[in-house]
């Protein structure tokens, strides 16, 4: 069990290390929008090959769930961490493919809040809620022209969602026997963005 252990914690290390010849970008600031929202991101270095991506922005969100039923297209606001692997760079480098803002594939775990201030087009009738996801996610990015990119990701993950007493009659979650609500969640994107 040790020695497993410590060899994949070599593994990783020499991963990690090995980019040396190209790594993620230092920070960039870009603007992004897809079917279903629009986000303001941020990718900061950590490491030659890990980056932390933060977002903020507003999303329909495909997986709402029950609590917002027959509410028709939502958008509320949505605050993102996702450290981001990209483990090909070093590859794409070598292959003489552009790896500028970091275009390469990643895995990350994708951890999103939608807090309740508001949102957008839902009826006085449903108490806005909030909710909490942790997505493992696989994607890929590159880069189009000199500062688009696009990208694209999925995966798989576990959301809470923090349940209020609501107004809405037709709603299973009345007044009475509030629960938080806990739901596996898959997760697709594609999104387009423009990098200042």
């Amino acid at each position: 069990m040790k020695k497993g252990l410590v060899l994949l914690l070599l593994g990783l290390h020499q991963l990690i290390t090995s980019q040396t010849t190209a790594g993620v970008e230092k920070n960039f600031y870009s603007i992004q929008t897809g079917i279903a929202g629009i986000w303001i991101t941020n990718e900061t270095r950590l490491s030659n090959a890990i980056a932390l991506r933060s977002e903020i922005g507003l999303e329909h969100d495909f997986t709402v769930g029950q609590h917002y039923d027959n509410a028709g297209f939502i958008l509320q606001p949505v605050l993102t961490v996702e450290p981001r692997l990209y483990y090909n760079l070093r590859k794409r480098n070598a292959q003489g493919r552009k790896t500028s803002f970091n275009s390469g594939d990643f895995l990350s775990i994708k951890t999103s809040y939608h807090p309740d201030w508001f949102v957008l087009n839902l009826d006085a009738n449903f108490t806005k809620t909030a909710d909490l996801s942790i997505v493992p996610t696989w994607g890929i990015k590159r880069q189009i022209g000199s500062n688009f990119t696009y990208e694209t990701g999925l995966g798989f993950g576990y959301r809470i969602v923090y349940l209020k007493a609501n107004r809405n009659q037709g709603s299973q979650y009345s007044n009475d026997g509030i629960q938080n609500r806990h739901q596996y969640v898959p997760y697709l994107h594609f999104r387009i963005g423009y990098v200042f």
